[in-house]
């Protein structure tokens, strides 16, 4: 079944509510318009019949031997003033002595009603059904000098033209309620079409997908994403940027230059300018900031800003450059092998098998000696892999890259995230290739084990060590004792980084002209399992 649209239900039931209310008070006025009428006619016959019953001539006429001489053209007269459909005086007896018809004149008075006026004295009106038809009349009796009841006034309008009269007040009534009814169609067919143009056309249903669709969009996105209308408020909070900003839900509606003045998003807002990759530093914190207005039919509305820490672009940039260095480090691995297999090809043309058995005989020991322990003793297949990757650097480098055969390591528990360890190894190992590619002994140690409580990873190098005023500056940022290369610093950051976020520690052992041993310690145990 098609379901209505919000146009079609606005405009439903705003009718149906004009068109109740149109038929609750036309009833209501019909209702009142009806009574009002015939009290207002009854009380007309009333106080036309009094006055009648108190006229000298009448009431003198009434004493004489033909009443009806004098009475008929007097009563004709008033009633022709009043418009009435009839007066007519009878005696006690309800003998008229007048009637608008003169043969009835003489005949008795129908209707029954005159005994409250005869027999009581009293003043009313009554309904009854008459000579002429069925009517609303106006009672009084005639007093004579002695204060005796002589007779009785009786003046009335006819049901039927009452009728008339109520049914043309009726109709002017309800030609009301139809112009209300029309102008309440037409409002509601121009508010539903202001609340479809508000709201772009689309449905509730459609508004309140959109607006899910929103929330879970916004919740997924780890950037933080912050928006503000085109007076500086925000509108806007995701669940990333309350993370990072340490903001929630009550911020909304404030203005964002109270909040966050350092986004200058007022600014996007008066010059209508976009920028990315800006770096913004917040609360001791560097962030990537990109910030763009928001434009609706050519008018600037609002501006939106999202931004990520600095630390997680660069450890994203981190493992790209780690990968890369794999590629590398593999492409130098199969040159170097491709070159060898090139010399065994030769030889063996050149029948010279007895030199061809050595080289390969040669090339398994050293392979074997590179490889054997690691791929013995470490069992994580990640781990190995990072391994293999930097012996080809190192072997690349010229370079001595040895694993020692105390080395062991089961499966990397699940709670320790590879990627910190690939940027603690990587970064330690590409250190020390970098310290002794210019040393006489050109020797890098990796020695690894998960024996006991904690993870164990030290890596020595032969190179010139480190000075004792320089061992608490090595892992800050920006610092190197490599002056000769620009853009340094930040390997040894990274690292301790990384260990510290594995709620582990780093201790650095180094003796001048002879080396350096940088050892890693990461606990074994999730801290929030201990």
């Amino acid at each position: 079944m098609k379901k209505l649209s919000l146009q079609t239900k606005i405009i439903l039931l705003s009718t149906s509510l004009v068109l109740l209310t149109t038929l609750l008070f036309g009833g209501i006025l019909s209702y009142q318009e009806i009574a009002d009428i015939k009290e207002n006619i009854g009380q007309r016959a009333q106080e036309t019949a009094i006055g009648i019953s108190v006229m000298p001539t009448i009431v003198e006429a009434m004493d004489d031997e033909e009443p009806a001489l004098l009475i008929q053209p007097i009563a004709e007269y008033l009633r022709r003033q009043v418009g009435a459909e009839f007066i007519v005086i009878g005696n006690t007896e309800s003998v008229r002595y007048s009637h608008p018809d003169p043969d009835k004149i003489g005949e008795k008075m129908v209707g029954g009603d005159n005994d409250q006026a005869l027999i009581d004295g009293k003043v009313y009106v009554s309904e009854a059904f008459g000579s002429l038809g069925r009517s609303l009349r106006g009672k009084a009796p005639i007093y004579d000098g002695d204060g005796r009841i002589i007779g009785v006034v009786s003046v009335g309008y006819m049901v039927e033209d009452i009728d008339k009269i109520i049914f043309g007040n009726v109709l002017d009534v309800m030609w009301l309620g139809l112009l209300t009814l029309a102008i309440g169609i037409l409002g509601s067919i121009l508010l539903a079409k202001n609340i479809r143009k508000d709201t772009m056309g689309l449905e509730p249903r459609e508004i309140s997908r959109l607006y899910q669709d929103r929330e879970a969009l916004l919740s997924s996105i780890i950037e933080g994403v912050i928006a503000i209308d085109n007076e500086g408020r925000i509108t806007e909070l995701n669940s990333s940027a309350e993370k990072m900003l340490a903001m929630d839900q009550s911020f909304l509606q404030k203005s964002i230059d109270d909040i966050l003045p350092e986004l200058r998003m007022k600014e996007t807002l008066s010059t209508g300018h976009s920028w990315r990759n800006k770096e913004i530093l917040i609360g001791g914190t560097v962030f990537i900031v990109n910030q763009k207005p928001i434009r609706a039919h050519g008018d600037m509305v609002g501006a939106v800003s999202t931004f990520r820490e600095k630390t997680e672009v660069q450890e994203v940039l981190e493992t790209l450059s780690e990968i890369h260095q794999y590629s590398e480090s593999l492409r130098a691995q199969t040159h170097e092998y491709a070159n060898k297999l090139y010399a065994i090809s030769g030889l063996l043309q050149l029948e010279e098998t007895e030199a061809a058995v050595q080289l390969i005989q040669e090339e398994t020991v050293q392979h074997e000696k590179q490889t054997k322990y690691m791929l013995n003793h470490i069992e994580d297949k990640k781990v190995q892999a990072i391994l293999l990757g930097k012996m080809g650097k190192a072997s690349e480098a010229k370079v001595e890259l040895t694993v020692d055969e105390n080395s062991s390591l089961a499966q990397l528990p699940p709670h320790v995230d590879i990627s910190k360890v690939i940027h603690i190894v990587g970064n330690l190992i590409d250190n020390a290739i970098e310290e002794v590619e210019k040393s006489g002994t050109k020797k890098v140690s990796f020695f690894i084990t998960d024996i006991g409580n904690d993870l164990v990873i030290e890596v020595q190098d032969s190179g010139r060590g480190i000075r004792a005023e320089h061992l608490d500056q090595v892992f800050v940022q920006g610092f190197s004792t490599k002056l000769e290369k620009a853009d340094r610093g930040y390997g040894l950051a990274i690292v301790k980084q990384a260990v510290e976020d594995l709620n582990g520690w780093i201790e650095v052992d180094s003796v001048l002209e002879r080396g350096t041993v940088f050892s890693v310690f990461l606990p074994k145990k999730s801290m929030e399992v201990a």
